[in-house]
């Protein structure tokens, strides 16, 4: 993983290049998750890669530094009412806008992991697998995973029969089986859950 894609940016004129990533598209509750983040180009930080590749604990230890070295960095969410009303593809978009939006320093240029692109106020480029080429996407990917995370940790207090810390809301035995007893709670995506409660 190094800055190519970043730097490619930078020779092009762009003087801020931020890397975008979600987490929680597939979950059948809670939100979708995006973050955005501007790195100083060439910062190495130690153990950055895809956050789906990283331990709780290491995605837990690699938050604060992000957030410490960044130049700036938002978080964006978009809730279940949201992602039932629009699509999860739409929803998605909408929380990298809001993080885009939520960031301390105006960038030029995005750098979005996948090979959608959501609608932006400025010029940028999908990465696919791009949190394994970028460190700024891979960076964006951490900061998403452990705020999503955080969020349903919460929720697993709310609502503690669906067990969500155990599985953050994806669609596990742990998860249907607690759907088929229980039925759904207020953050559960209805439109995710019409082919396993019919």
């Amino acid at each position: 993983m190094d800055y190519t894609y970043e730097h490619n940016a930078y020779l092009r004129g762009f003087t801020a290049v931020c890397g975008i990533d979600e987490a929680g598209r597939g979950p059948l509750a809670g939100p979708v998750c995006a973050a955005a983040v501007l790195l100083p180009e060439g910062l190495v930080i130690d153990g950055l890669n895809d956050s789906k590749k990283l331990s709780e604990k290491k995605r837990e230890l690699l938050f604060p530094v992000i957030q410490e070295n960044a130049l700036a960095f938002g978080i964006g969410f978009a809730d279940e009412k949201e992602i039932d009303e629009i699509n999860i593809l739409q929803a998605t978009f909408l929380a990298m806008h809001r993080a885009f939006d939520a960031m301390q320093r105006r960038c030029d240029y995005v750098l979005v992991d996948g090979n959608r692109m959501p609608p932006m106020p400025v010029p940028g480029e999908t990465v696919v697998k791009g949190d394994a080429k970028s460190p700024s996407i891979a960076a964006a990917s951490i900061l998403a995973k452990v705020s999503r995370d955080r969020v349903m940790l919460e929720y697993a207090k709310q609502y503690p029969e669906y067990q969500f810390e155990k599985h953050k809301g994806y669609g596990t035995k742990v998860h249907v089986e607690a759907l088929r007893a229980f039925g759904p709670s207020p953050i559960h995506r209805r439109t995710f859950l019409k082919k396993i409660l019919g």
